[in-house]
């Protein structure tokens, strides 16, 4: 039997009263909403210093997860790990978010995305322009691309689907030692079966526009308060940036980790992914030392939108702590 209590049956009289006196009663609804079946779109900004961030979400990959995963951990370990994030443990989520800096004077772009073509291999994949318009941004006002590595969902985006430039006014700069490994073509020759489809893509994205590349060696400064950092491993050259406006610093570590619940958190697995595993766990290692000591704000290609977080240390690794939604800038 339900008890009442003092508050229910004042509220009940106050409702009889009411109806009583003649005033109207709320309606009940009575029809379901019609659900909307989509989210909304994919953009978050903040500010670093004097410099407007946009964090432009790319979709997701649901790769189905199995043994070769993570090279050094057994299955039920990395399965673990996933549990205790309270996510699938047959499916590892990869999200893709790239990011475009306004210092006031440029607008720049670090990585691309995927260009909507790993739609076939992650259906979830390849909203980047839909959110770039979303958020007020027209291909034709970025000034420059760095692009952090070769892989497919970081170069696809230079080129539309008409495989004409997506970004047509900027200037595509690469860096050095990684146009070097994957444009050679006895590199080419000697790689692996599954190593075969990013060489043919790099060809794909940049050989008829080659002459417009340009080549930065890993550690200078690109752009006004923008560091590229040498970050190998995950590929040959593989690069990080640093953003620094007034007292304010920022990190994009691009895949120095793939999902953090799996790699900040353990710092020495190794994800299939990795080109020299040994070398992309020591960068990684680097890359969050350097982040939890100066306690920047750091950006991670495949973590949760809008991406960006903390680093602190554990006893076992790291932790990310996701930054806090803010509806000012």
């Amino acid at each position: 039997m339900t008890e009442l209590s003092r508050r229910h049956l004042l509220a009940g009289t106050a409702l009889a009263a009411a109806g009583a006196a003649g005033f109207a009663l709320p309606q009940v609804a009575t029809a379901a909403a019609p659900q909307s079946g989509q989210q909304g779109p994919g953009f978050y900004r903040f500010k670093v210093g004097d410099y407007e961030v946009t964090a432009v979400n790319d979709g997701t990959w649901y790769r189905k997860l199995d043994a070769s995963f993570v090279r050094n951990a057994e299955l039920p370990d990395v399965q673990k790990a996933l549990e205790a994030a309270f996510l699938p443990t047959d499916v590892v989520p990869i999200p893709f978010t790239t990011l475009l800096i306004n210092t006031g004077s440029k607008l720049v772009a670090l990585d691309t995305g995927t260009g909507g073509v790993l739609t076939g291999m992650a259906p979830q994949s390849g909203t980047y322009a839909a959110n770039l318009a979303a958020a007020g941004i027209d291909p034709k006002t970025v000034d420059a691309i760095y692009i952090s590595h070769f892989h497919p969902d970081h170069i696809n985006g230079i080129k539309g689907k008409d495989g004409g430039l997506f970004f047509p006014n900027a200037s595509i700069n690469v860096p050095e030692p990684e146009w070097a490994f994957w444009m050679d073509d006895g590199n080419m020759s000697r790689a692996p079966e599954a190593a075969q489809g990013s060489f043919k893509n790099a060809r794909r994205v940049f050989d008829d526009i080659a002459g417009k590349v340009q080549r930065f060696a890993p550690g200078k400064e690109v752009e006004p308060g923008i560091m590229s950092i040498a970050a190998h491993g995950h590929t040959p050259g593989h690069t990080a940036f640093s953003v620094h406006s007034g007292n304010k610093s920022f990190l994009y570590i691009a895949d120095a980790t793939n999902n953090p619940w799996l790699f900040v958190r353990n710092p020495t697995w190794q994800a299939i992914f990795d080109a020299d595993g040994n070398k992309a766990a020591e960068t990684r290692k680097m890359l969050l030392d350097r982040a939890a000591a100066d306690k920047m704000l750091t950006h991670g290609y495949h973590w949760p939108f809008p991406a960006s977080g903390y680093i602190t240390r554990t006893a076992s690794g790291y932790e990310l702590v996701p930054k806090m939604w803010s509806p000012t800038l």
